[in-house]
C-alpha cells in the first residue's frame, strides 16, 4: 500500500518556511475569531471595493533545490572579475570569523532597531565601538552609527551644514575632484530647497560666498592634499567645512579634524564589507561636539540602569523625524547596523596596527604599480597619492581597457584619455603584472625590493586611532569568537522569540534566502562594472520587478532607494519632476494625515513643499470631509497626499478610494505608504486603488532582514506617466538625478526578495497576507476584555496589526505603557510597537510566520501582565514597588538582598518566560534622561567596566 499525504500534512509540508500556524491550527484559531474558514475572516476584513480582481499568477512555487539551482544558475551570468574601478568602491577580505559569525548570524540580522535598550546591549555596544572607531579616526568629536551610504551622507552634511553655519547665503561649494556620484546626489537634494551648488576646484573657492564646502579626501582622481587653509577661510566667512575621507587612509593620513573640519563623511565599505555591487555599506558621519544635535541618523550613548550600571542606549532621540515630523533634521530612520558592525569587528579584529599595516600595503602597491606604469612612458598623476592614480593613455584608452578586462581586471573610464586604477588590501602581485601587461609591459612585480612611499610628509598622520582596550583585544580566534558570542547573547533577536512590532513586519528571514546573499556572483561586483558583467544581476532585478508590478499594480520600479525613507523621499521627487514637466512646478503642498510615519512629512519638507495636516476623525480613519476640504482650499497648488494603506490604526478604510478620487481631481498626486504592504500582497494593489506611486520595505514584506536597524530596501513603484522620473544615475543617463550611490541601491539583498517570491509562487503569497490579517485577528480576540482594541472596522476587524489600548491600566493602577514593555522583556519577549500612532497603545503585529504556541505565549504573557495591573488597582501589590515597575529584572536579582515585596521567582519566571532557555536581559530598565544629561557617545574607559 502505498504512502500517501492528507491534504492538511501536504498543505504544512509546503509552507513550513514562512507560514507559522498549521492549517488545523488556522481553524482553531479562525473559532475563536468567530468563523469557520480563512477567506469568510478575508471577505469580512478587506473591502469588496478594493479587492484585485486576478490572483497573483508566475508559475508554481518553486522548491528550496530548484529555487537555488535557479538563482546560481541566474548568478553564473555575473562575469566577476577584479574592479579597481574605485570612486568609493574597494576589493576588500571579511574575516571569515565576521563572515559566518555576524553577517550570517541570525541572531545579528534577524534583531531589530535598539529603541528597547535592555534587549539590545549587544548590538548597541558594537555600534558604539563603530562610533568610536570614527571618532577615532577623523579626529572628530561624535560619530553616529551610520548612514545609508557615502552620497546620501554628502547630502545630509551639505543639509546640516545650511541649519548649522551662520552663514547667510545659500550656495554650497562642491570639490570637483569628489565622486561623480557625491555630487549627483548632493545637487538631486540641494535643487528643491533652494541650494545652489558650485562644482570647482577647491583652490577657487571664495569662501565668503557660501555657507559651506565638501572635499574628498583623497580625491576621486588621486589626489591627496592638506585643506587646513581653505577650511580656516571658510571658518572667518561663517561657513562650515565637510571632508569626504576614506577611512582606511586615515590611518595614514592627517585626520580631517586636525584640519579643522566640522563634519567628516564617508564609507566604511573596505573594512570587510562585500562589494555587493554597490549595498548595502554603512557610510559614517562625525562632527565637532557643538553641532551634535544638528546630526542626523542614530547615535548610540552611555547611560545607567536602575541600578547604576552602564547601560547603552539611543541617544538624542528627540532630534528624531517620529518626533518633530517636518521640522526633523532629516527623514532618516534607517542605519547601516549590520554593516556597521561589521566594519566596527573588523576594526577589533585587526586593530590600530592592523589597519595601518593593510593601509601601507596598499599604499606600497599602488606606488609600484605607477612605478611600473613611468617605466613605460606614461604620464602617472597625481605626483603623490594614498591608493588611487590617474593615468594619461591618449588615443590607446580603449585598447588598455580591453587589455585590461582580456587579463580579468576592470580599470575606470575617467573620461576620453584618462584610465583611473585604484588598489586595495586584495591586490596581489599577480594583479598588478596583469595592470602592466594591459599597458604594454612585460614585469615582475617584486614587493622586496620596491617599498617606496609616496605620501606628501605634510599630511601624514602622526595622532593616535583605536586606543580604547576594546580595539586591543587577544587576537586570537578564541577570542574575537567568544566577544562576538556574548555580545549576540545579550540581544532578544527573532532567533530567539516573536518580535511584534508593529508597522514593521517582522517576518522570517528564511535561511534559504539568505544563502545566496554571500556567494561571490552576487557579493564581489562593483557597482559601475560594464553592463555585460552584470547579466545576472540585470536578469534578478527585472524579473523581481516584473513580480513587484504585478503584486503592486504599477508600471515601472526603481530599485534605487536603499531605505523606506529614501524611497518616501524618491517617490516625491518622481511627483515633483511630473509636476515640473507639465509647467506646474508650483504645486509645493502635501496633505498628510496626523496618523501617517513620521517619516512623511519629513520627506515632504525635504522636496520643498509644505505640509497641510488632515485631521483623524473618532475611529482612526482619514476625516474625509476635512480631507476634502483641504483640497479645494490648496487645488491650485495641491501637489499630492501621502497615506498609508491599510491605515496606520491597523485597518482596511473604505474610503481610501474617495480620497484618492479628491486628490486627483484637484490635480494632485497620490502617494500611498508600503510600510503595511503585508496586509496587501495578494488581496489589494495600490496602483489599483488610485495610488499613484508607493514606496516597499523590503525588509519588511519582502523578507530583508531588519539587521538590528538596517539593512533595508525601499524601491519605489509608480504608475506610467511618472515612470520617466524616477531617479537615474550619472552612470546611467536619465532625465533625473539620483538619489543614492549605487544605481540600485543595495542589490546584493535582492536575491532575499527574490527568493522569497520564487519560494512562496503567487498563491504562497497571499495565504502568507491571509494568515498575518488572521493572526492579527486572533490576538485582538484572544485579549479582548483585557487589552481591548482601539480601532476596528465597521465589522470589528483588524488588518495585520491591531492597537491595544493600555490606557485604563494607566489610569486604573499607574502602569505606563513603558511598565508594559518591559515587563515583556522578563516574559521573554521584544515590546510591540510603544505610543505609536496613539500615546500610552501598543501596536501588534505577529505577521504570518508565528505559529500558534508562540503567539498564545504572547497573550499568556500579556494577560498576566493585565492581572498584575489589577492586583494593583485593588491593593494587592504596592503600587510603586512591583513586578511591572521595577522591570525587566536580570539574572543578578536572582541573588544578594531581596526586600521587594514579591517574590523572585515572580519577577524573574512569569507566564510565557522559559524555564530552561529564558532570555535574560543584561540590564536593569536604563534611565534615558541620565543619558541625555550626560552624553557620552564613544566607549568608556576600562576602568568603568573593572568598577562593575
Amino acid at each position: 500500500m502505498g504512502f500517501k499525504l492528507t491534504d492538511y500534512e501536504a498543505y504544512d509540508f509546503a509552507n513550513r518556511r514562512h507560514i507559522g500556524p498549521t492549517t488545523r491550527e488556522m481553524a482553531d484559531m479562525l473559532k475563536v475569531i468567530g468563523f469557520k474558514k480563512l477567506d469568510e475572516l478575508i471577505d469580512d476584513t478587506v473591502p469588496e471595493a478594493i479587492r484585485q480582481k486576478t490572483p497573483l499568477d508566475w508559475g508554481p512555487a518553486m522548491t528550496e533545490r530548484d529555487a537555488l539551482y535557479h538563482m546560481k544558475e541566474v548568478a553564473k551570468k555575473n562575469k566577476v572579475l577584479t574592479s579597481l574601478i574605485g570612486q568609493g568602491y574597494y576589493g576588500t577580505t571579511t574575516p571569515p570569523v565576521i563572515l559566518r559569525n555576524i553577517l550570517e548570524n541570525p541572531a545579528w540580522y534577524t534583531a531589530y532597531t535598539p529603541y528597547q535598550p535592555e534587549i539590545s546591549q549587544g548590538r548597541l555596544e558594537a555600534l558604539l565601538n563603530f562610533q568610536t572607531m570614527v571618532s577615532d579616526l577623523t579626529g572628530l568629536d561624535i560619530a553616529n552609527a551610520s548612514l545609508l551610504d557615502e552620497s546620501t551622507a554628502a547630502a545630509e552634511a551639505m543639509t546640516m551644514a545650511k541649519r548649522s553655519a551662520k552663514s547667510k547665503s545659500d550656495i554650497f561649494f562642491v570639490d570637483e575632484n569628489c565622486h561623480p556620484q557625491n555630487i549627483a546626489v548632493i545637487q538631486t537634494r540641494a535643487e528643491p530647497l533652494g541650494i545652489e551648488v558650485i562644482v570647482g576646484a577647491p583652490d577657487d573657492l571664495v569662501a565668503e560666498d557660501v555657507f559651506g564646502a565638501i572635499f574628498q579626501y583623497p580625491g576621486t582622481y588621486g589626489h591627496v592634499r592638506d585643506f587646513t587653509d581653505l577650511i580656516e577661510n571658510l571658518h572667518d566667512a561663517k561657513a562650515l567645512a565637510v571632508v569626504a575621507a576614506d577611512p582606511l587612509a586615515l590611518a595614514l593620513l592627517k585626520s580631517p579634524g586636525e584640519m579643522g573640519a566640522d563634519i567628516a563623511i564617508g564609507s566604511t565599505q573596505r573594512f570587510g564589507v562585500p562589494l555587493g555591487y554597490g549595498g548595502p555599506h554603512a557610510a559614517y558621519m562625525a562632527t565637532r561636539d557643538a553641532f551634535k544635535r544638528s546630526m542626523p541618523g542614530r547615535i548610540i550613548g552611555v547611560s545607567i540602569d536602575s541600578h547604576g550600571n552602564k547601560a547603552y542606549r539611543l541617544a538624542l532621540q528627540t532630534r528624531e523625524q517620529h518626533i518633530r515630523r517636518e521640522k526633523a533634521n532629516s527623514n532618516v530612520c534607517t542605519a547601516q547596523a549590520l554593516l556597521a558592525v561589521i566594519a566596527s569587528m573588523y576594526a577589533v579584529y585587526h586593530g590600530p596596527d592592523g589597519i595601518k599595516a593593510i593601509a601601507q600595503s596598499v599604499h606600497r602597491k599602488t606606488a609600484r604599480l605607477a612605478k611600473g606604469l613611468e617605466s613605460l612612458g606614461y604620464k602617472v598623476e597625481p605626483e603623490v597619492f594614498f591608493d588611487t592614480i590617474t593615468v594619461n593613455v591618449g588615443p590607446l584608452q580603449g585598447v588598455v581597457m580591453n587589455a585590461a578586462v582580456t587579463g580579468g581586471i576592470n580599470l575606470r573610464k575617467i573620461d576620453d584619455d584618462r584610465v583611473g586604477i585604484s588598489l586595495d588590501e586584495q591586490t596581489r602581485p599577480e594583479t598588478i603584472e596583469a595592470v602592466w601587461r594591459a599597458f604594454g609591459g612585460d614585469m615582475e612585480d617584486d614587493s622586496e625590493k620596491n617599498r617606496e612611499y609616496r605620501l606628501p610628509e605634510a599630511n601624514l598622520r602622526d595622532s593616535e586611532f583605536l586606543t580604547h582596550p576594546i580595539f586591543h583585544l587577544n587576537r586570537a580566534e578564541a577570542e574575537i569568537t567568544r566577544y562576538m558570542r556574548r555580545l549576540a547573547d545579550r540581544d532578544l533577536a527573532l532567533d530567539r522569540a516573536m518580535i511584534p512590532l508593529g508597522s514593521c513586519t517582522m517576518k522570517l528571514n528564511a535561511t534559504i534566502e539568505m544563502i545566496p546573499v554571500t556567494w561571490p556572483e552576487f557579493s564581489n561586483l562593483h557597482p559601475f562594472v560594464p553592463a555585460d558583467q552584470a547579466e545576472g544581476y540585470t536578469q534578478m532585478i527585472d524579473d523581481l520587478n516584473d513580480k513587484l508590478c504585478q503584486i503592486t499594480g504599477y508600471d515601472a520600479i526603481s530599485q534605487q532607494p536603499n531605505s523606506g525613507a529614501q524611497g518616501e523621499y524618491a517617490g516625491l521627487l518622481t511627483i515633483r519632476g511630473y509636476h515640473a514637466s507639465r509647467g506646474e512646478g508650483h504645486r509645493n503642498i502635501c496633505l498628510i494625515p496626523t496618523s501617517a510615519h513620521g517619516t512623511n512629512p519629513a520627506s515632504a519638507q525635504m522636496v520643498g513643499w509644505k505640509v497641510v495636516p488632515v485631521r483623524a476623525d473618532e475611529n482612526g480613519n482619514i476625516d474625509v470631509a476635512d480631507f476634502r476640504e483641504k483640497a479645494e482650499t490648496h487645488s491650485e497648488n495641491l501637489a499630492a497626499c501621502m497615506i498609508t494603506y491599510p491605515s496606520t490604526h491597523g485597518v482596511f478604510e473604505e474610503t481610501v478610494n474617495e480620497v484618492c478620487e479628491v486628490t486627483h481631481k484637484h490635480g494632485g498626486q497620490v502617494y500611498i505608504d508600503g510600510a503595511n504592504m503585508n496586509a496587501m500582497v495578494g488581496l489589494s494593489r495600490p496602483g489599483d486603488i488610485g495610488g499613484d506611486v508607493s514606496h516597499l520595505n523590503l525588509h519588511k514584506t519582502f523578507c530583508i532582514p531588519h539587521g538590528g536597524g538596517g539593512p533595508g530596501m525601499g524601491p519605489i513603484g509608480v504608475k506610467a506617466h511618472l515612470a520617466p522620473y524616477l531617479p537615474g544615475h550619472p552612470e546611467r543617463a536619465h532625465v533625473m538625478g539620483p538619489v543614492s550611490s549605487a544605481p540600485f541601491g543595495s542589490p546584493s539583498i535582492l536575491p532575499v526578495s527574490w527568493a522569497y517570491c520564487l519560494l512562496m509562487g503567487g498563491a504562497g503569497l497571499t495565504q502568507a497576507t491571509k494568515v498575518a490579517i488572521l493572526n492579527a485577528n486572533y490576538i485582538a480576540a484572544r485579549l479582548k476584555g483585557a487589552f481591548d482594541t482601539l480601532y476596528t472596522s465597521d465589522h470589528g476587524r483588524v488588518a495585520h496589526e491591531c492597537i491595544l489600548d493600555t490606557r485604563p491600566v494607566a489610569e486604573s493602577a499607574g502602569v505606563t505603557v513603558d511598565d508594559i514593555a518591559k515587563r515583556l522583556i522578563d516574559n521573554g519577549f521584544h515590546a510591540p510597537t510603544m505610543s505609536w500612532p496613539v500615546a500610552g497603545t501598543l501596536m501588534v503585529e505577529p505577521t504570518e510566520s508565528e505559529p500558534k504556541a508562540e503567539i498564545d505565549r504572547f497573550c499568556e504573557a500579556m494577560l498576566s501582565i493585565r492581572a498584575e495591573a489589577k492586583d494593583i488597582a485593588d491593593g494587592k501589590i504596592d503600587a510603586e514597588n512591583n513586578p511591572l515597575k521595577n522591570a525587566p529584572h536580570t539574572v543578578a536579582d536572582l541573588v544578594g538582598d531581596w526586600d521587594r515585596p514579591y517574590t523572585r521567582k515572580e519577577a524573574c519566571y512569569p507566564p510565557g518566560a522559559f524555564a530552561v532557555d529564558k532570555y535574560w536581559p543584561p540590564v536593569n530598565r536604563v534611565d534615558n534622561a541620565y543619558g541625555d544629561r550626560n552624553l557620552v557617545c564613544t566607549c568608556p574607559p576600562m576602568s568603568d567596566y573593572v568598577d562593575e
